[in-house]
């Protein structure tokens, strides 16, 4: 069997990121206001701090406004909420990007879902949640949303398949499984507690790992010509899936780096332009 062809999320991150750009650019010179991200870090975790850099960074290429908020790691629960509130309530900021973790003294579920619906571009709230399981109008968690896009991008249409996702966050791997089963996929969720992870993964049209385990998923456990969606990042730049054995039994892969990673920032300012452009037209 030929190895499996890589879904390049870079490429398609990148045409996203230029459509937002001229839709950014549109709205400014209509309304004489850029879209505005904020983002919130607690603390100064190196990835957070690394990976908020990067986020503004892109902004700045959309032609997307960055609001940076620092805030010391002994911020409370009751603080951060606070904080969150107001940029909710600010007219000028038109999504909210609050970075995690946030250090075990936080209460994240509260701190999140003082993040205002229509400004929560990273699909992290309650409301969000229930938006993508009942399909609705809304926005989604980036991650999963940008696994769809990239499922979308290669042809693979989940109706019928049998879906396994191998983890159960709140903001990746619930979501991910909601998704493709608003999409006719056949879902079932694997995790810690997961007996014979093996035996699951093996009967899989559709895998995607979100568990955070450094190549848990084996090639040999991989059902020849499944679509394989990585959505791991361990250190060394090193998925969740064993790469150079799974890559010779998928029909397609998402390589680690350059495919779920590239999607997720894409999603988070393609949403946060589509927020301005909401707010802009309700005002």
């Amino acid at each position: 069997m030929s190895q499996a062809r890589l879904m390049d999320g870079t490429a398609l991150a990148g045409r996203i990121l230029d459509e937002t750009a001229k839709r950014a650019a549109d709205l400014t010179e209509r309304t004489g206001q850029a879209p505005c991200l904020a983002t919130v870090l607690v603390g100064e975790d190196p990835a957070s701090v690394t990976y908020v850099r990067m986020k503004r960074n892109r902004c700045r290429k959309a032609g997307i406004e960055s609001r940076h908020v620092e805030l010391p790691a002994a911020t409370t629960t009751e603080e951060l909420v606070g904080t969150l509130r107001e940029l909710s309530a600010d007219p000028t900021v038109h999504g909210i990007l609050l970075q995690h973790p946030m250090g075990p003294h936080i209460d994240e579920r509260a701190a999140f879902e003082a993040i205002a619906p229509e400004k929560d571009v990273d699909g992290v709230t309650f409301a969000s949640f229930a938006t993508m399981s009942f399909g609705l109008p809304g926005f989604v968690s980036c991650t999963p949303g940008g696994i769809m896009r990239l499922l979308d991008e290669y042809d693979v249409d989940p109706a019928g398949k049998r879906a396994v996702v191998v983890g159960r966050s709140a903001i990746l791997g619930k979501p991910a499984g909601m998704l493709l089963l608003a999409r006719d996929a056949t879902v079932t969720y694997c995790h810690s507690r997961t007996a014979d992870l093996s035996a699951a993964v093996r009967e899989a049209d559709i895998v995607v790992a979100a568990v955070g385990r450094p190549r848990l998923i084996r090639g040999q456990d991989i059902k020849p010509g499944a679509v394989v969606v990585d959505a791991g990042y361990n250190a060394g730049n090193v998925g969740d899936v064993d790469f150079d054995s799974a890559v010779e039994r998928a029909s397609l892969i998402t390589p680690v780096p350059g495919g779920v990673g590239p999607m997720t920032i894409a999603t988070l300012l393609e949403q946060t332009v589509d927020a301005a452009v909401t707010a802009a037209r309700q005002s």
